[in-house]
């Protein structure tokens, strides 16, 4: 495990939908969001072992005529819709893994062993649904879990039929978690899937603290207060301290997130070349860890190639391979060789029980 990699935020079944060939290298593979740095062989040569790989679903307004559609989207409020987009994704991974190209792990805490994958064995996933809006209704859940889904986030940018995401206003009261989100917790919980918190309204987080007991991660999320805080018209989509610690409290873990504007803020968006350094990336890790008081609660949740492209995250960091310059970061701030490994790999491991 000494250089393995989990990361916990992949929009793999996402980029296949948009024509990416996800089963060859890096200059091959096509689609969109280029230069890419996510294919399946990137992650192998990157020694990119674990993932939660992400059901992503993305509601439109079918009266906006600017409106992109794509296999991923479905018209707000059509659950139907939803869930034929967000199926086509998990079907995507039953028929990866039963290729042998990925290895679907179980729910947290009920893995039947915990062998080191090696070299040539496929990449091991969790799925994770990005938005809840695919699921029709919560007595539905146990039909995904079965396919594999381990873990949720209800609601992604906009306000979605269990919660509102981070795009949506704070001052709303109904942007919190919905009546029907409630039931879907409940369901969750029962169930053993695990919430996350990354992409919910800071009102749908605060519901979500009260609502369960259990422990939630944030899959790909970073912290408010190194990105202007509320100064930051995206400041929902980042962690407050005070999330970050109940995070930690709970046993949750948080995933660091590489995509740039989420690491600082001001950077030109329109210059590939105006990117954030390793180090700046390293510093909200730092920050989790001096705010919960150890460093057993951070892990990678890079988002890489999620609508983005490498040009997006952190300079020097272009594929997998590279993820190392961040293990050589924390080394050059004292980190020890365990600390760095459970980083790598080791708090999600321990987190999910793989």
């Amino acid at each position: 495990m000494t250089d393995q990699w989990f990361d916990a935020h992949l929009d793999l079944g996402m980029l296949a939908e948009h024509g990416r060939d996800m089963h060859t290298d890096l200059k091959s593979c096509r689609g969109r969001y280029q230069p890419a740095s996510i294919t399946l062989p990137s992650l192998s040569e990157g020694r990119v072992k674990w993932t939660l790989a992400t059901i992503f679903t993305e509601g439109i307004d079918p009266k906006d005529t600017q409106a992109e559609t794509a296999p991923n989207t479905y018209p707000f409020g059509d659950a139907l819709s939803a869930y034929k987009a967000g199926m086509r994704q998990l079907l995507l991974y039953k028929a990866w893994h039963e290729a042998g190209v990925v290895k679907r792990m179980p729910l947290r805490g009920r893995a039947d062993s915990h062998e080191e994958p090696g070299d040539e064995d496929p990449l091991r996933i969790g799925i994770l649904i990005e938005c809840a809006d695919p699921i029709e209704h919560p007595d539905q859940l146990e039909q995904w879990v079965e396919l594999g889904v381990v873990a949720i986030g209800m609601a992604w940018w906009h306000q979605g039929r269990y919660a509102g995401g981070n795009g949506t206003d704070h001052d709303d009261p109904s942007t919190g978690v919905t009546e029907l989100g409630k039931q879907l917790v409940k369901r969750m919980d029962e169930l053993g899937v695990v919430h996350d918190a990354s992409h919910l309204s800071q009102r749908a987080i605060e519901d979500l603290f009260a609502l369960t007991d259990q422990p939630i991660i944030a899959s790909h999320s970073n912290c408010r207060a190194l990105l202007d805080d509320g100064d930051n018209p995206q400041w929902q989509r980042h962690l407050s301290d005070e999330s970050i610690k109940e995070i930690a409290r709970r046993g949750g873990v948080i995933g660091l997130n590489l995509v740039r504007n989420f690491i600082v803020t001001g950077l030109d968006p329109n210059d590939p070349k105006d990117r954030p350094s390793i180090s700046a990336a390293i510093d909200h890790v730092e920050r989790i860890c001096d705010l919960v008081g150890d460093r057993d609660h951070i892990g990678l949740g890079s988002d890489m190639d999620g609508g983005i492209t490498a040009d997006d995250i952190p300079a020097g960091i272009n594929t997998p391979s590279d993820l190392e310059l961040l293990a050589q970061e924390l080394s050059s701030r004292g980190w020890s060789d365990e600390e760095i490994r459970n980083f790598r790999s080791g708090n999600w491991l321990r987190f999910w029980g793989w």
